[in-house]
């Protein structure tokens, strides 16, 4: 797969990091890696301050801050690391460009879990096998894969053993149904992560994977849960407000262009964002 439409820098002017030759393994094999210590504690305390303002007191906040990747948070959209992992798991080549990203945003939620909040509840799995037009589809050829509708979670706080996200490894390509007896909460296939503040832990929406009781009393989970998919698919309906969009660079403006592929050049393709061509719903 060619990459000479890929940009080389992010909205900020940073250089892309590739994905590695190690992810790329850890990732097809598992269906999920885990990258950690990527923000400072000084990109993190402006995060965690907009993310808690936007949970519970959203109108103090600007108009073109009222989304969870608003004003600060806006830089975790297309960080270097995640722009070179999707470029490699999810992006379109013929519809990336120096101007615009070949992967788009689809939706996204801001979790804050204080001790005992218990969310386990696993879901996905067998995705490889999933039909056609299902965004939790997985599909790989030699040397290549593709992740189709892809999490990117943002750890903010610090997360010990045992609290974060769990994950049935490998299930992504599971060719049987997942037994009960297999995926309780005392299952040792369960794998997991730890990681300090400002990790990302990225996985395909086609792995069986679940939340568990946060158990940590020092500090509640904050974690940005946001997904990416192809340009010509969406699955969530959110979109940020119109305000958000305007306010961001314009190679970060290209994540929320309309869920289109077309047949032809620009601008009969879709590789271009403006008012007209955006992916809001309503």
């Amino acid at each position: 797969m060619s990459k000479q439409h890929l940009p080389e820098k992010n909205a900020d002017g940073i250089d892309i990091a590739p994905m590695t030759e190690e992810q790329k393994y850890v990732f097809d094999l598992k269906g999920w890696i885990a990258v950690p210590d990527l923000l400072t504690e000084e990109q993190l305390s402006p995060i965690r301050e907009h993310q808690l303002a936007f949970l519970g007191d959203r109108e103090s906040l600007p108009p073109d801050q009222r989304d969870n990747h608003g004003g600060p948070s806006q830089i975790l959209l297309d960080h270097p690391v995640v722009v070179g992992i999707l470029n490699e798991i999810l992006s379109h080549q013929g519809l990336a460009s120096e101007e615009c990203y070949g992967f788009r945003y689809d939706h996204t939620y801001t979790s804050h879990r204080p001790a005992g909040h218990d969310n386990f509840n696993p879901h996905g799995g067998g995705g490889y096998f999933s039909f056609g037009g299902s965004s939790h589809k997985y599909q790989m050829h030699k040397g290549e894969m593709h992740a189709g509708l892809t999490r990117v979670v943002w750890e903010l706080n610090e997360v010990r053993h045992g609290d974060g996200t769990h994950f049935l490894s490998g299930s992504h390509k599971s060719a049987y149904t997942r037994p009960d007896s297999l995926s309780g909460r005392e299952s040792e296939l369960w794998e997991t992560y730890s990681c300090p503040a400002g990790s990302v832990v990225i996985f395909t929406e086609a792995l069986c994977h679940t939340g568990v009781t946060w158990t940590n009393m020092e500090w509640n989970r904050l974690s940005l849960f946001t997904c990416y998919n192809t340009v010509s698919a969406k699955w969530g309906k959110h979109c940020p407000p119109q305000e958000v969009i305007a306010s961001l660079p314009p190679l970060r403006q290209s994540l929320f262009r309309g869920v289109w592929h077309g047949m032809r050049e620009v601008p009969g393709i879709n590789k271009y964002y403006d008012e007209a061509n955006t992916g809001r719903f309503g």
